[in-house]
Formats: structure tokens, sequence, C-alpha cells
């Protein structure tokens, strides 16, 4: 154990309001610069930042010194995604000083400041985009609550995914330019700076002992700065880091080209360099954008681990003690990467023998999987990695030719099953497998819902599962319930403490205790006016951003998440129109307002298409005298975790529709749960789960099951028969086909109904559509029956202890890092 260093005292900035009202002041004069007579909202932010920041920095210092005093074994979390949201509230929130900030911020009225415009003020953090990047955040949150040594490694995204706007009902991109105004929760580190490099060519040759070396020349270069971000855990002495990397240009301008007048030329190199972390998810479309996407991956991992040996080092031990002190989690197989990355700085580097240096890498790494589709799983050309990758290639092969020996001796005999499991896909043009990479090189694999990782061991990589029967373990995700329930609601967080206490906000299992007051005339009274409060928000930023206006007391109904055709926004859409048919039909059904959110991919056509069906439904449906306010449709646009924040309080039903078999599990079905909606859903992901949790008579279950969806794909599957056999069904796809929605241009919609009629209906939402139609119309019943509706919403709440990400943090500490948590005061 390293002793610790004596270092002078330093003034300790308090929590209490006065001195929080103080150091604004002087940030505002000392630290902004400005007249606190002239200072604008902006200003205010800022000097807000700096005060809570600074209350974070000690707990900082000390939280990181600890871990080296100590010697503490290491996660590193690595994630191509982290979408923290805003940081000011949630940071007040975690030292727990948020009424302190509030009356300081309060007090200084008389100066034209109001708090709640310093956080409208706040950008959102650009640094991801759906579930997978919400993951990451929620588990920085929970490592740093529970004192867990955790290390969340990024890219710093300078425009993040994409600004989403809807013009003529269409998505645009727009640049996210979230740093325009600077990042205050960040820490530049000029001085943590590392070489990543790509292209070139591999010289082999035999060193004076005889052993094969490699060596990697001719290489292009980038350098990665680091930028650090404090994780402040709750309640709790601890502040983690989130180290994000920057790409820089290795020789930022070449006078040589400038003098000759090709001014152009003399700044290429900077900014080719610099565009690895310019944009999240460059359009793979073309091969340029592949090339980005590959080398944007291999940046992040290259520096992060090469910080993280640098780390280790200090400690003096050997390198075979590596999987001691440090366990490092591939979120996805974006850093998959990492496993060859390791390799060839072991071996080629500090010239470990392969045998040894692949003991430390498997003992070193864990591997999340995310997705149950083949066509999802992520693969690369052979020929791109030779030319981005040539060495890691040769790595790649060399692992694969190790394990498949390894596969032949187990099976022999078996050319089938090699070419499954091999790293290489040489069915067609030869591709890179980069999950089986991750599989190979990792000593866990986890799925992240029960029935996700059950269909991982008899599926996807069933023959690993056969090989390996002990790598592949579950571990459900969860949500943080201080973003999602204390900071996100308010009004219900405070109404569970005072029943409850505030022990929840650290142990979510204590929501159990609401069942009791389901019952309670005034609990429910109490919690029927929390959630219309919340539905008044939403309807007033709908108004504010739409200038459509909603009804607070009809059925909020929500479907906020990536675009995607597995997530079935379209069976959604065919409901409205559905409903909206019936509806001037002469029919009735409970006040109803339909609420979507999400982003398309770029490059995903058909995503981009349901957006602008959505709208162009929406249109129809929102200006249909005949229907006035009994459905009302709404595609929000640019979801973000800040107006996550906002919908999700005021939910009423979630919609978690997606065919089974093909969510891994959600995050989004937990945390609506979590604020009181209701959930329909198919038996996908951690539906499942929530519905064991809750109670099946409190959550609304449609459709095929994962078996039975197998077997429309083993046996043959006909979507005309849908079509034809049911009328409502005809009826919305030929509305649809024929342009109903679309006037003035018939042929909008084709594409949409050949692929639900001729092209097979691959996510099967015509099979479902009925069973889904009549679970619609038993929600419609049930929300007309305002008592029952909260009993069970209520329960809902009560059900989620088992849906914190504080347990999955707790699970992988246990059971997959081999790291115990301590806590901090």
């Amino acid at each position: 154990m390293q002793q610790p260093i004596a270092l002078p005292e330093l003034e300790h900035p308090t929590l209490d309001a006065e001195s929080i009202q103080r150091s604004l002041y002087q940030h505002l004069v000392f630290t902004v610069g400005k007249d606190p007579i002239t200072a604008t909202d902006r200003d205010w932010f800022y000097a807000a930042a700096a005060v809570v920041r600074e209350r974070m920095i000690e707990r900082w210092m000390a939280t990181m010194r600890s871990y080296y005093v100590e010697d503490r074994k290491r996660v590193y979390y690595l994630s191509l995604e982290f979408l923290m949201g805003r940081t000011m509230t949630n940071s007040m929130l975690n030292i727990c000083a948020e009424k302190e900030f509030h009356d300081a911020l309060s007090a200084l009225a008389a100066m034209g400041l109001k708090p709640e415009n310093l956080r409208e003020v706040e950008p959102d953090a650009a640094l991801g985009n759906g579930g997978l990047g919400r993951l990451a955040a929620c588990f920085l949150d929970s490592m740093a609550t529970m004192g867990v040594p955790g290390y969340g490694y990024g890219i710093r995204y300078e425009y993040g995914m994409f600004h989403q706007g809807i013009e003529n009902g269409q998505q645009v991109e727009h640049p996210d330019n979230w740093l325009r105004y600077g990042n205050p929760w960040e820490f530049p580190r000029p001085e943590v700076l590392y070489q990543v490099k790509f292209h070139g060519r591999v010289v082999d040759f035999t060193d004076e002992q005889g052993h094969p070396r490699h060596q990697w020349v001719d290489t292009d270069d980038v350098m990665a700065m680091a930028y650090d971000y404090p994780i402040p855990g709750y309640d709790t002495g601890t502040v983690n880091n989130m180290r994000l990397w920057a790409a820089k240009a290795s020789r930022d301008f070449d006078l040589t080209y400038f003098n000759e007048g090709d001014y152009i030329r003399a700044v290429e190199d900077k900014n080719e360099s610099e565009n690895l972390s310019k944009v999240l998810y460059p359009n793979d479309t073309t091969e340029l954008g592949r090339e980005l996407r590959l080398k944007q991956q291999y940046f992040f991992v290259s520096a992060s681990l090469q910080d993280m040996l640098y780390r280790f080092a200090k400690s003096g031990l050997p390198l075979d003690a590596l999987p001691t002190k440090v366990a490092v989690q591939l979120n996805d197989t974006h850093p998959s990467i990492a496993v060859a990355e390791l390799m060839r700085i072991l071996t080629d580097v500090r010239q470990l023998d392969w045998d040894r240096a692949w003991a430390i890498t498997t003992r070193t790494f864990a591997y999340t999987n995310h997705t149950l589709m083949p066509e999802a799983l992520e693969t690369w050309s052979v020929p791109l990695f030779a030319r981005v990758l040539p060495r890691h290639l040769q790595i790649i092969y060399a692992i694969n030719h190790r394990f498949l020996r390894d596969v032949m001796h187990h099976y022999p005999g078996d050319p089938g099953l090699w070419a499954r499991m091999s790293l290489i896909d040489e069915t067609h043009d030869k591709r890179i497998r980069m999950a089986h990479l991750a599989i190979v090189g990792s000593h866990k694999v986890n799925g992240v819902a029960a029935i996700h990782t059950r269909l991982m061991k008899e599926t996807i990589f069933a023959d690993f599962h056969r090989l390996w029967p002990d790598k592949i373990v579950n571990m459900t995700n969860g949500v943080t319930p201080r973003r999602w329930l204390n900071q996100a609601n308010p009004a219900l967080a405070r109404l569970i403490t005072s029943r409850i206490g505030h022990g929840w906000l650290k142990d979510l299992d204590q929501l159990r205790q609401l069942n009791t007051l389901a019952t309670d005339p005034a609990f429910c009274a109490a919690f029927v006016q929390v959630k219309r409060d919340n539905k008044v928000r939403l309807a007033q930023l709908i108004a504010e951003r739409l200038a459509i206006r909603v009804d607070p007391d009809s059925l909020f109904d929500v479907q906020i998440k990536r675009i995607h055709e597995y997530k079935r926004q379209l069976l959604n859409v065919l409901h409205v129109i559905t409903l909206y048919n019936r509806l001037r039909g002469g029919g009735t059904a409970p006040p109803r307002t339909v609420i979507f959110g999400g982003k398309a991919a770029p490059g995903y056509r058909m995503a981009k298409l349901i957006i602008r069906l959505i709208n162009d439904v929406a249109d129809v449906v929102n200006n249909d005298t005949q229907i006035g306010d009994r459905l009302k449709v709404v595609f929000i646009p640019n979801y973000n975790v800040s107006t996550a924040e906002i919908i999700i309080p005021a939910a009423d039903l979630s919609e978690q529709i997606s065919t089974a078999g093909t969510e891994a599990s959600g995050t989004g079905n937990m945390k609506l749960a979590l604020n009181g909606a209701l959930t329909i859903g198919t038996l996908d992901g951690a539906n499942v789960e929530i519905r064991d949790e809750v109670g099946a008579d409190n959550i609304f279950i449609f459709g095929m099951t994962t078996d039975e969806v197998a077997q429309t794909h083993a046996g043959g599957y006909n979507p005309w028969v849908y079509y034809d056999t049911n009328a409502e069904l005809r009826q919305t796809l030929d509305m649809l086909r024929d342009g109903y929605f679309s006037p003035g241009d018939s042929e909008r919609y084709k594409p949409v109904f050949e692929a639900l009629t001729y092209h097979g209906d691959h996510y099967r939402l015509l099979a479902d559509y009925a069973s889904y139609i009549a679970c619609q119309d038993q929600v419609g019943q049930l929300y007309g029956d305002s008592l029952a509706w909260t009993h069970k919403a209520i329960l809902n709440v009560a059900g989620m202890g088992q849906f914190s990400s504080d347990r999955t943090i707790g699970q992988y500490a246990k059971t997959i890092w081999s790291v115990v948590p301590v806590a901090r005061t």
C-alpha cells in the first residue's frame, strides 16, 4: 500500500446557502468576468457551474488519490456513447445541496436571476444517442454512488450525432454544436496525450534470440488528448472520473504548403485527423464513412488502453498481475478491437510471448452483448481492416487460428461448426466478426435481460455456450433512480419520501413499501395530482415547440426510443389509424394523446420514412374537426435526456412493443414504469421481468412469444393471410397504400405497405396487429376507471426495485469484475 503524501490544507467550500450565494457572486466576477448588472442567464449559469464544480473537486481528487493509496482494483468501462444529459442539477442533487443552491439562487432574484432559467441554458452533452449511452451514464452514477472504483472511457464528440429538426414532416439533421460556449464540467488534460496509429505496413523479422517480431511502420498518426469529467455519487464522498478523448493532429500546420499559397492543404492533415472526434456514428453507407467509424473505435480504445497501462505501471507489479488490478468492460462490440490492441501492446511493444499475453488479455476483458439480431452484430470487411489496421488483422488471424484449433479438438469432423464459430465470416466476402472476437477474448460475456441471455445461449451464441457453458451470464439492465425519479420527477420523489423516507434513493427495493399505499385514498389522490401536474408541464412543452394543444386529462400514450423497424413504431401508427377510423365511424374511446420521440440514423431510409408517416398522420388527425380533442398525435423533435425528463413523468402508457426476441432489454420501459406509467408490450427484453415484478394483472401483454416468432421463420409466414382476414387491418393498410395521409403524393407510403405485405413483414407487425388492438382496447377501458388505473400505476412504481442500476452494478462487481465496493463519507 502506498503512503499518502502530506499536502497543505485547502479551504473547504461549504454547502450552506449563504456560502453558495457568496461563491456565486465571486465566480461571476472573477471567473466569468462579468458585472452582475450586465450578466446574462448564461453568465450566471457558468458562475453556478463553477460553484458546483468546486464543491466536487476536492472529493474528486480525494477519491482518485485514495485509489492509489489503497491500491484498489479499478473498473474501466469502454463505451462509444455516454448519454449524460445535463450535469448541473444532477450534481447538485448528488452532493445533497439542491435546496441550498435553489435558496442561494433565489436570493439573487433582485438581480433578475431565475433558477429555472439557468437549467435551460445548459445544453445536453451530445455524447450519445440511445439506450446504450444512457445505460453507460447510469452505470457511472451507480459506480460512484456505491464506491466502485470505476472509470468511463469514450470520445469527446464535438458535434454529437445530430440535432434533429422536422421540416415538412421529415427528419433533417443539423450539427449539434453543444460545445459552442464551452463545457464547464470538463477539465482538459493537454499533458495526457497518446499516439494512435493507422494505415502503414507491418515488418516481420526475427530478433537476436530467434523470436518472431513484428513492427508496424510508415503509419499515419493521430494524437488523443484527454478531457476529464467528474462523476459524483449520491450522498457519498466518492467522485469518479469519465475520461473522453479528442483527436488532435500530430502536425497542426504545414508551412511549406502555406508558403506556396496552398492554404487548404496547409491544414488538410489537421482537419482530417480531428474528424475522428467530430461526430458520433458517421453515416456508414459509404466506404469513407465505414472507415471513419472503424478509426473512431480503434482511436478511443488505443488511447484508453495506453492510459490504463500507464496507470497500472505505477503499481510496480508485473504485467501478469494486470487482471488483478484492472477489469475492462466492453459495452457492445464497438470497443472489441481492444482485444487485438492489448495483444499488440503486450507482444509487440512489451515483447511478451503469445500464451502469456493471451492469458493476461482474456482475464482482463469482459463483454456485454446488446443485440440478438445477427444483422446487427458488427462486422468489418477484411480489405478495410487490412488497410486501416494491418497489424491487428494479423493478430486477429492468429487468435482465430489458435481458437479454431481448440474447437477442432473439441468437435472434430464438423466443418460447419468451425465456420460458424470462426472470427472470420467467409460466407461471401471475408468479414471480421467483432462479437466473436469479444467472446473469445473475454473471460465473461453477459446478456442484459433474462430472456436475452437465454436466447444468446440458445441461438446466436449457442456454439460458444456449448464450448464454454459458464462464460455467458445474465446482468439485467437497470436505471439510476437519482436521475430518473429524484431529478426527473421531484414531486413524486417528495411524495414517496414523505411516506417511506429517503432510503429508496440508495436501496430501490424499499419502494415495495408503497404496495400498502396503493389503496390509501390520500396517497392515491396526491399521486394523481403529481401525474396531472407533470402532464400539464408536458402539454405546455408541446404547445411551445409544436403549437399543438393537447388535453392533460387525455391518456398520454408514449413511445420514445430510437426509430427502428424492430421497435415497431409502425405498429403504434397502425393502431392510431385504426382508432382514427373507429372514431370517424361513430365509435367511442377515452381521449388519447399519442406521443412519439426518437431519432433515425441518417442513412436508414425506412426509419426516416416512418418519422414522416407519423407526422403526416398527425397532420390529418389533429386537424380533423370530426375528431377534435378525442385523438391527438405528436412527434417531439430532437428527443434527448432533458426532453425525456419531462415526457417520462407525464406518461400514462409506456409502449414497449418490439417483436419478441429482438429487444435485448430496454431501459425506457424501466424509467416509465418507475414514474407510474403502465406498460403495453410483448414478452421481449426486460418486459418479462417487469411483468414478474409488478404482477401480470398490472401490465398489458400482447403478441407472439419468442418461440412463436421463431416458428413463423422456420415454418413459413404469409402476411397476406392477416391482410385478407382482418377488415380493420386491410382498411388501415389500404389508406397507406392509396395516399390517404399523403395527398398529392399517393406513392409516398407504398414502400411501407410493400414492406408489410409483398416483402414478408419481417418484424411480424401483421401477425401481432389483432392482439395489439385488443390490448389497446383494454387500456382504454381501464383508463376510464381512474381508481383502478391509479392503483395499478402505484403498484408499478412499487415493483421497480429490481431495476436499479445499483443492483446491476453490484452483480457486475461480484460476478464479473471481482471488485468490492467501498462507501465513502
